[in-house]
């Protein structure tokens, strides 16, 4: 069931203060709230998980706590005597409860949490005494282990804490801080902080209602791959991820399916890994080549995709002839140009015999090495590779104002208007894909197949060093080659000649050479070939029409294009080239 949280912050002051000087939360609200439904909030960056103690002493997370509900979190000290600080936070927390005993349509989407800052002093025990009076719905009273503990959570959310000392320098128990609550959605977006003068019951109730019409509930989360931790959570800009029931993610299932991904022993002479196609510091996918090569340097007809964002996709390799990353992975494992294995039974053996896989199996799935488990381990892997938070989602999804130039608003513009580019490469108010992870034939496969373009090919000699060699002399030394005719091969249906999936364009930046068989090496050269219409063919997309764009338009375009890069690259890379090559 899907939930909103709401993460209250107070920075009491030191001076007692008079009744006519209460925060408005403790009155009737002088003014309507706005309509529920009828106003957007802003996404303000992402809620941050952390280790706390439940009234239990408990070691808990907080994002187990969200529990993809709608939740209000409040920091508060429990001798706090600022009637405007953590009281003021306790006291409309309270009324919200009130409140939602009242209207059962909201009180199992919400859930309170109210957390100490002083962890010194409030203890379980005393959180719990704390928190006595205020049963009735989903309200929990936590605090943390230590200070240490507590520290990173104030540092992500931004909250500047000082103790308050006599002239000895000795902490005398209070705190200066001041009041901020943060609504979060049941997706961990911050979606508005209120302050002192803004925070009340009526316009918080109006605000859970109005973001629970956006985010219905039973959404699953997407998943934010932390090494140490295993923590969840959604980069700004995706949507929600679905995790196979019959495969939740666990560290130690992670841990197996990357190590089996960079292992060039699953390949039948020991020279290939899924990562020598797929390379971490080339956008999880090759850009030194177009097409990928495999065992003994065979060719491979198609370029090698990017795994950014992998678990999202419905269908998988360009023809999209599999629909689940768990049997995605014996595709290449077993492909005689590509990692060669002569069966199932062979490879499960092999690795039976691998010294260093020895408990690994059992350990993360309580059971021996099976075809099963190898999918399962490695599409693990491949669901933490999810990059956003670009430039772009900041600016559109962040309404972060200054997080892109006038040329990317300019080819945004031109990306949903003139261009035509988001009829398949989609996106919505709340997240992007940028794709509609449907088959297209743009004319590229026909080509290909049918068309000579040219008597010369350009053959890669050297990393950044080609020459051109003619057409019938590598015709008489080479493997005659095979047509691609896309999803064809898979459905038989003359339809479908030339049709290829649509490609995700988050981190596109990063993923050159770019179409199925890798045939443009820039963003340029792309939005170029878009804007002649593709090339003509039977079985063309009606989708496909000439563009009309000029030269700064197409540069716009490309600037846009370059926007769409996530901020956690650097992260998942780092993470990836941690793994021995073996």
């Amino acid at each position: 069931m899907g939930y909103l949280v709401i993460i209250l912050f107070c920075w009491c002051g030191l001076i007692p203060v008079q009744a006519d000087t209460l925060a408005m939360g403790y009155s009737p609200l002088k003014f309507d709230a706005p309509l529920v439904g009828s106003y957007e909030l802003p996404l303000l960056g992402l809620a941050e998980d952390g280790e706390v103690l439940d009234i239990h002493a408990k070691t808990q997370s907080l994002y187990d706590l969200f529990d993809n509900k709608v939740i209000v979190i409040s920091f508060i000290y429990s001798t706090c005597s600022d009637i405007n600080g953590c009281p003021l936070a306790t006291s409309v927390l309270h009324q919200l409860k009130s409140r939602l005993k009242t209207q059962p349509e909201l009180k199992n989407k919400v859930k309170l949490l109210t957390m100490s800052f002083n962890p010194q002093h409030d203890t379980p025990a005393v959180m719990a005494e704390y928190g006595r009076s205020f049963s009735g719905v989903n309200w929990q009273f936590l605090t943390t282990e230590s200070e240490e503990q507590l520290q990173p959570i104030l540092k992500h959310y931004q909250q500047n804490l000082q103790k308050i000392v006599d002239k000895n320098g000795k902490f005398i128990g209070t705190f200066s801080h001041l009041l901020r609550v943060f609504l979060i959605d049941n997706r961990r977006q911050i979606r508005n902080i209120y302050s002192v003068s803004f925070l009340h019951t009526d316009t918080l109730i109006n605000d859970i209602k109005t973001l629970l019409l956006e985010h219905p509930v039973n959404k699953p989360i997407p998943i934010k791959y932390n090494k140490s931790t295993l923590s969840v959570n959604i980069p700004l800009g995706l949507p929600a991820l679905v995790i196979p029931k019959n495969n939740p993610l666990t560290k130690k299932k992670i841990e197996l399916g990357k190590k089996l991904f960079y292992d060039r022993r699953l390949s039948l002479n020991n020279t290939i890994s899924c990562a020598m196609c797929h390379i971490p510091d080339q956008g999880f996918g090759s850009n030194e080549m177009a097409t990928a090569v495999g065992i003994e340097g065979q060719t491979v007809r198609r370029n090698a995709q990017t795994l950014y964002n992998v678990g999202y996709f419905k269908r998988l390799f360009h023809d999209g002839r599999e629909f689940s990353l768990e049997q995605q992975v014996w595709s290449p494992l077993l492909a005689t140009n590509e990692m060669g294995n002569p069966s199932i039974g062979w490879l499960l053996e092999k690795i039976k015999t691998l010294a260093d896989y020895q408990g690994l199996f059992e350990a993360a799935f309580s059971n021996a090495i099976n075809m099963e488990n190898i999918g399962k381990a490695i599409a693990s892997y491949e669901r933490t590779l999810n990059s956003a938070n670009s430039a772009f989602d900041r600016w559109y999804y962040g309404h972060q104002k200054d997080a892109v130039n006038a040329q990317v608003k300019q080819g945004f513009e031109l990306f949903k208007g003139k261009a035509g580019c988001s009829v398949c490469h989609q996106f919505n108010t709340h997240d992007a894909l940028f794709t509609d992870q449907k088959l297209h034939n743009t004319g590229i496969g026909f080509a290909d197949s049918m068309v000579n373009i040219s008597n010369y090919r350009s053959i890669q000699m050297a990393e950044g060093f080609f020459i051109k060699v003619k057409t019938e002399i590598i015709n008489s030394v080479a493997e005659k080659k095979a047509n691609d005719l896309g999803l064809y091969e898979i459905t038989q249906n003359p339809k479908h000649r030339w049709q290829y999936k649509t490609p995700s364009l988050r981190n596109i930046a990063l993923t050159a050479p770019y179409m199925h068989n890798g045939k443009f090496n820039t963003l340029q050269q792309v939005v170029e070939f878009y804007n002649r219409g593709g090339i003509a063919n039977e079985t063309l997309s009606p989708l496909i029409q000439p563009l009309n764009l000029n030269a700064s338009e197409i540069q716009a375009l490309v600037t846009f294009l370059n926007a769409l890069t996530g901020d956690n690259i650097t992260e998942l890379v780092a993470d990836g080239l941690t793994q021995p090559i073996i």
